[in-house]
């Protein structure tokens, strides 16, 4: 068993230690430091003992995150900054950001590069925005990075309509192979606008590149619905990613008590909130169960305790060759990972990867490993690599 190295105030005579070779004895000391700040822990696996190395601290809840080409890592904190990071060192926030909604579970949500990004070098970034008396929305923008700055910045899309409340913005954001984009939405703690096609409460939109509604969009009977919306009857989605081969939308979103959903989001269905769920309201009352109402989609995998699911991620790196083809989701209450495997449409939850941490995002580095940001006022960014 490994001991651990624990690195304490040391004083030393500066002259004498000049005479003895002082700098090969300071390159040791940050050297074993390095070791002691970096290194968080290691656990079992399904794929072996992997390390858990703590790239960056002191970070302000981030909440989103992207790599760019060159391997730097930008990420978002919750209360309204961009940053980035290179070799685990942190920049300071970028310039040109918008205004956010910073309270309770709003602010500065996700970010996601464009498909194009080395040639347009446009960043596109989720967050609340503070409306009229108090309210806040959800909107989607965009901006050139240029000199850590977004540039130009714009926003291109707003959910409509804004309303007051701290609770529930949705956010995450997700490109698809046509450059469509793919943005999660929640009902902002306001539950029956979740099943009103005239507001995009509760829904999954599916927008063009520049904010404007896709032609891919289902049409609704409804002639009130919204151009923007792809499905609906959603509780507060935060984790959202595309299967790699067969291109469908899977998103997990937040229960009430118990009853957090995986689901995959598809065209014009109605998922059922707030009129059937596997929880249960706050005060203990009951809610029908989605199998008493046939006409809504019912979710592929249910977590009653809940996971609390926030960031999501299918991996294809040369890391972990057994972990090739799973989903990762963060967990907030769970603290940690779950890795589930989807075989001919069909979920199953397989693993759970401890981390002792609120996981608000993972992704899969350029480097094969995965990295997670953790959910808390001092946040981390976290890799997770094999333990050699």
């Amino acid at each position: 068993m490994k001991k651990k190295i624990q690195i304490r105030e040391i004083t030393f005579d500066l002259p004498k230690f000049q005479k003895t070779g002082i700098a090969i004895f300071i390159m040791l000391l940050f050297s074993l430091a390095a070791v002691a700040q970096n290194i968080k822990g290691t656990v079992k696996t399904d794929a072996g003992d992997v390390k858990i190395i703590k790239v960056a601290e002191g970070l302000n809840h981030p909440w989103g995150m992207a790599f760019l080409p060159d391997g730097r890592l930008i990420f978002t904190e919750r209360a309204g900054t961009i940053r980035i990071l290179k070799d685990s060192i942190v920049s300071g926030p970028l310039e040109g950001t918008p205004e956010v909604f910073s309270q309770g579970q709003g602010g500065m949500l996700d970010i996601a590069l464009h498909p194009n990004f080395e040639q347009n070098q446009m960043v596109y970034v989720s967050f609340s925005e503070p409306g009229p008396n108090g309210t806040a929305t959800t909107a989607l923008g965009r901006g050139k990075l240029q000199n850590e700055r977004l540039e130009g910045f714009e926003t291109i899309f707003k959910m409509e309509p804004a309303v007051e409340g701290p609770n529930h913005f949705g956010g995450r954001i997700v490109f698809t192979p046509e450059n469509d984009i793919f943005l999660t939405l929640a009902e902002r703690f306001k539950f029956e606008p979740a099943q009103d096609l005239s507001s995009h409460l509760g829904t999954v939109v599916r927008l063009k590149e520049d904010g404007t509604a896709s032609e891919a969009n289902p049409t609704f009977d409804n002639p009130n619905a919204l151009d923007e919306i792809w499905s609906y009857g959603h509780r507060n989605i935060e984790s959202a990613a595309l299967h790699p081969e067969t291109g469908k939308l899977w998103v997990a979103e937040f229960g009430p008590l118990g009853g957090d959903e995986l689901q995959i989001a598809e065209a014009g269905n109605n998922y059922g909130w707030p009129v059937v769920s596997w929880g249960d309201n706050y005060d203990g009352s009951k809610i029908p169960d989605p199998t008493t109402r046939p006409e809504f989609t019912d979710a592929e995998i249910v977590w009653t305790p809940t996971i609390s699911p926030s960031g999501m991620a299918f991996y294809n790196g040369d890391s972990f060759p057994e972990w090739k083809g799973s989903m990762f989701i963060g967990g907030l209450t769970s603290s940690g990972l779950v890795r589930v495997q989807v075989n001919n449409g069909q979920a199953e939850e397989v693993e759970r990867i401890p981390l002792s941490e609120r996981i608000r995002d993972v992704e899969q580095g350029p480097d094969g490993n995965l990295w997670v940001l953790t959910d808390e006022d001092n946040g981390l960014i976290l890799k997770l690599e094999p333990l050699q």
